[in-house]
């Protein structure tokens, strides 16, 4: 099973106007094709490590929502963040932004964090048997929507 995945696509943009897409995280659902819906979690009204925000997904028939929790915050460069449930961090995310000579290149990175006892459990949850392939998949479309949106 696919524990780690990247992907990385040309961006006809600034870093910082990528930065400032990403990291506004309430507009996750505008390229996310599982991720529908985003908001910031208790007064958190921006991106900084150590804030929260809820990220609400669809598959489907399949809906669940989770908590994430931000984990790096530099502009620009990197945003990244970790899917929190209690003390469990079941998956970590990263968009690393490198500027290019024409724009930027983005590579977004997915880490399962899951322990392999909950991996059949969470698969029940979100219908997603190789979140692995799923993952990759959606980071493709992510990053081409996210290109269209900023380009």
């Amino acid at each position: 099973m696919t524990k780690h995945v990247e992907v990385s696509r040309d961006i006809k943009a600034s870093p910082m106007a990528v930065w400032d897409a990403i990291s506004d995280v309430t507009r996750m659902g505008e390229w996310s094709p599982e991720c529908h819906t985003c908001e910031w979690a208790e007064r958190t009204a921006a991106p900084a490590v150590g804030a929260r925000f809820l990220g609400h997904n669809r598959n489907g028939e399949f809906e669940w929502t989770t908590e994430a929790e931000i984990t790096e915050c530099v502009p620009g460069e990197t945003f990244a963040f970790d899917g929190v449930f209690g003390d469990l961090r079941f998956a970590h995310w990263k968009y690393v932004i490198e500027a290019t000579e024409g724009g930027c290149r983005v590579t977004e990175v997915w880490d399962d964090g899951r322990p392999d006892n909950i991996v059949e459990a969470t698969s029940k949850i979100s219908g997603v048997t190789n979140r692995g392939e799923h993952n990759r998949a959606g980071m493709e479309e992510t990053l081409a929507r996210l290109a269209a949106t900023v380009e």
